[in-house]
């Protein structure tokens, strides 16, 4: 019997209530307990695992996917008091005195059956456009990097609240033993080095308990810190260590109901499993030529979003519930077009890649893709402005994101946008909004994956969200 399921046993009635492990993270354990059995908590679910591309910076919505031709016809005008509405929502221009119209200066053409239009700058992800759902409809509430990324990744902009991949380890469970439910890898892009920088608590379990944090792969050393055994002490030493630690443990599981130390045993027997799993997974050598022909030559450097992409393929290969990519260097809010063409030199052809990847190993059905940001840029130019070169400012009131495979509608384009790209025109989805459906996706609603926490249940989407039906298969 799984140790955390054991000690859950050997508490008594008054003390396991008082512990709050919840519901949800009882059936957590189950899962892992019954070699992957899903709990009864869900719905039917078009997708076992997410793999979530995340693009820290806010990406130009502008520059990549939402297409507007008219703009070049108010090149350098001044954004109309009508689209704007006496709203100054960033900070970075607050003090301009006008808001010159800035078109984008990529072409943007059509893709596949579906008519997708993208910018030049994607021709990679182009090629895929007829997999791809993408949402150009999406708002969010907060106006800068750090709140912005928070709530995107923990549906609060205020830091403490777990992890959209931690409610999906709380909610789901484990199904491979010998690695984590959720994992995390993060890459520098070639555009703005001095992007937001990205913090632990964005992948931690907040209130849940910590053996639903995600961990994080390094790209240097040890792709885990302290997984290997210090020298002089074999595997067969680790072992007996760890088989007398849990001897102690269950001593003072016994005699104070924690779950928090189960958790802690648990945690070890998982490292303790991940030194033979881990190295398996993060050796490329057996990989074919056709793979890094595929996702490119950056694949074989190891912290480059394209290898981290490889490494996500083979993570859902082996049933990760969730992997957390984070590529920073997209906030540019001067010289846009270098930083952005930098930024899709290292992102556009592994995204492709992934997608063609996962369809041609029978993946993609199940597994959800998502890639975007977590805000868009302004039509009007930051700074001095000239045809072939403008920076852009934050933007909440809309952007775009795309998603693939489990379950959701290949080959549309939901929501739009008004002629400037400034304001939603049509069906508008909230960040809760998204949330809520990517967890429908994976059989889980909403409402219902709750954890009581101080005398409140909470969950990802707070008190709201809607699932966008729209964009369902």
């Amino acid at each position: 019997m799984h140790p955390a399921l054991e000690a859950l046993r050997l508490q008594t009635r008054r003390t396991f209530l008082s512990g709050a492990v919840g519901g949800a993270a009882i059936a957590s354990l189950i899962s892992e307990d019954a070699s992957g059995d899903e709990p009864a908590l869900k719905t039917t679910a078009t997708a076992k695992r997410i793999i979530y591309l995340f693009q820290s910076g806010g990406p130009s919505h502008l520059d990549l996917f939402d297409h507007k031709p008219k703009l070049k016809d108010h090149f350098a005008q001044n954004l109309p008091e009508s689209i704007r509405n006496g709203q100054r929502l960033t900070g970075m221009t607050a003090t301009q005195d006008t808001f010159p119209v800035a078109p984008s200066k990529y072409k943007f053409r059509q893709h596949g059956k579906s008519g997708a239009w993208l910018s030049d700058l994607l021709p990679h992800t182009a090629s895929v456009a007829d997999e791809l759902c993408f949402i150009k409809s999406l708002h969010t509430e907060a106006i800068n990097h750090d709140p912005a990324i928070t709530f995107c990744q923990t549906g609060a902009q205020l830091a403490g609240r777990p992890s959209f991949g931690s409610w999906v380890s709380y909610g789901l469970g484990s199904v491979n033993k010998d690695l984590p439910a959720f994992v995390v890898l993060i890459s520098q892009g070639s555009g703005n080095p001095a992007d937001q920088p990205l913090y632990d608590r964005l992948w931690g379990s907040g209130f849940l308990p910590s053996r639903f944090q995600g961990v994080k792969f390094r790209s240097q050393g040890d792709p885990v810190l302290f997984l290997s055994n210090p020298d002089g002490v074999s595997a067969e030493d680790r072992r007996g260590l760890l088989d007398d630690l849990a001897k102690l443990n269950q001593m003072k599981q016994d005699a104070t109901g924690d779950p928090e130390i189960a958790t802690r045993t648990a945690q070890y027997e998982m490292a303790f499993r991940m030194q033979k799993s881990v190295p398996d997974l993060t050796d490329l050598s057996k990989e074919p030529a056709s793979t890094f022909k595929l996702y490119g030559e950056d694949a074989k450097k190891p912290g480059t979003f394209a290898a981290n992409c490889l490494l996500a393929r083979r993570l859902v290969e082996r049933d990760v519930r969730f992997v957390q990519l984070y590529h920073r260097g997209w906030d540019q809010h001067v010289n846009l077009p270098k930083q952005i063409e930098a930024q899709c030199d290292d992102t556009d052809r592994a995204s492709a890649a992934l997608i063609t990847d996962l369809k041609s190993r029978g993946l993609l059905k199940d597994t959800l893709v998502v890639w975007g940001g977590e805000f868009g840029r302004t039509v009007y130019c930051q700074g001095k402005l000239n045809a072939e070169n403008y920076g852009r400012d934050h933007h909440p009131r809309c952007f775009t994101m795309w998603m693939a495979g489990g379950g959701v509608k290949p080959g549309i384009s939901y929501g739009a946008t008004d002629d400037y790209g400034y304001n939603v025109a049509k069906d508008g989805v909230s960040v809760h909004d998204l949330n809520a459906t990517l967890l429908h996706c994976l059989g889980i609603s909403h409402e219902k994956l709750t954890y009581k926490y101080q005398g409140r249940h909470f969950r990802l989407t707070d008190v709201f969200g809607s699932v966008v039906k729209g964009v369902l298969s």
